[in-house]
């Protein structure tokens, strides 16, 4: 398509070049032409790049069909740091009748495969790849705080693919490096002493961690047999957090909703201009009284805030 483009363009340049007396008509033609190579330049490179994965590697996933998928859009739930495909596992079961489910693991969480790298791009193209596998064509993310992260930069990556997306209290910004110090202190305890058992991992846990909330998320990964005694890589996710806590600015016009924990910190006034910039399309809704983790903490309002969105 852009190639038969791209020989329309030359063929018209040398007519337009070559013709004598100039003419206003072939001038507009030939602006037409230029305007139309470039629309659909930008469009291939962005879907070419999109496709080119890195690794033939596919993350961990579960993907429930119903019998109408051919015409509802999937749902692709994905979560947040330390977590893994069940942490959104109520809000999925709740569309799970209505819409075809993908849930899956990120890479260096849940069963999905290991790797010393980790950034957005990277993790972006992990989901796409079993986008890609299951042969999806019509597609809503939902993502929580580094899941949402994730979720924005396919919809980036994929704009033709993703119809609408939904983020769960993060915002497209930077955060500063230190706002898991005492989260991942915890965590190493636990890997250094070699915890046999769930109760001695919270009990160390506890010396860092003061919620009990907190300790209980964490404790949904710990595996005695693992190496650092959690599911997920901790050593990575600790050498990669620069990454995790960074963003790169891109742009998605579609509806967009950004779900805000009314008592958190991670969707704040002053980033209304920054998430309006990348998402002119974007809406925002506060749950009262719940934190970071909305989704567990007020799981029926997140799930009435995302039909609305949807319907």
């Amino acid at each position: 398509m852009t190639g038969n483009i791209l020989i329309k363009l030359f063929v018209n340049f040398n007519n337009f070049h070559n013709r004598t007396p100039f003419t206003l008509q072939a001038y507009k033609r030939f602006l037409l032409d230029l305007f139309e190579f470039f629309a659909h330049y930008n469009d291939f490179f962005t879907n070419t790049h999109a496709k080119i994965m890195p690794t033939t590697k596919l993350l961990n996933y579960q993907f429930n069909a119903i019998n109408n998928s051919q015409i509802s859009p999937t749902l692709v739930f994905i979560h947040g740091l330390f977590g893994d495909m069940n942490n959104l596992g109520v809000i999925a079961r709740a569309f799970s009748e209505k819409y075809p489910i993908l849930r899956l693991d990120l890479r260096n969480h849940g069963q999905s495969f290991h790797s010393e790298e980790m950034n957005y791009q990277l993790m972006a193209e992990d989901v796409l790849q079993v986008i890609d596998h299951l042969h999806l064509s019509k597609v809503i993310l939902i993502g929580h705080s580094m899941g949402g992260k994730t979720a924005m930069k396919c919809a980036m990556l994929r704009p033709h693919l993703i119809e609408k997306l939904i983020v769960i209290d993060i915002a497209p910004v930077n955060y500063a490096n230190n706002g898991h110090d005492s989260v991942f202190a915890g965590l190493f305890a636990v890997s250094k002493a070699q915890s046999e058992t769930r109760q001695q991992a919270k009990q160390l846990l506890a010396n860092y961690i003061p919620q009990e909330s907190v300790q209980q998320f964490m404790l949904k990964s710990f595996d005695a047999q693992a190496k650092e005694k959690f599911r997920f890589n901790l050593t990575a996710l600790k050498q990669n957090y620069a990454e995790i806590m960074d963003w790169k600015k891109g742009f998605f016009n579609k509806p967009t909703l950004f779900i805000r924990g009314g008592l958190s910190n991670y969707i704040l006034p002053e980033y209304s201009e920054q998430i309006l910039a990348q998402f002119p399309q974007a809406t925002s809704f506060t749950i009262n009284g719940s934190g970071h983790w909305v989704h567990a903490e007020k799981a029926d309002f997140v799930i009435r805030s995302i039909q609305r969105f949807l319907s």
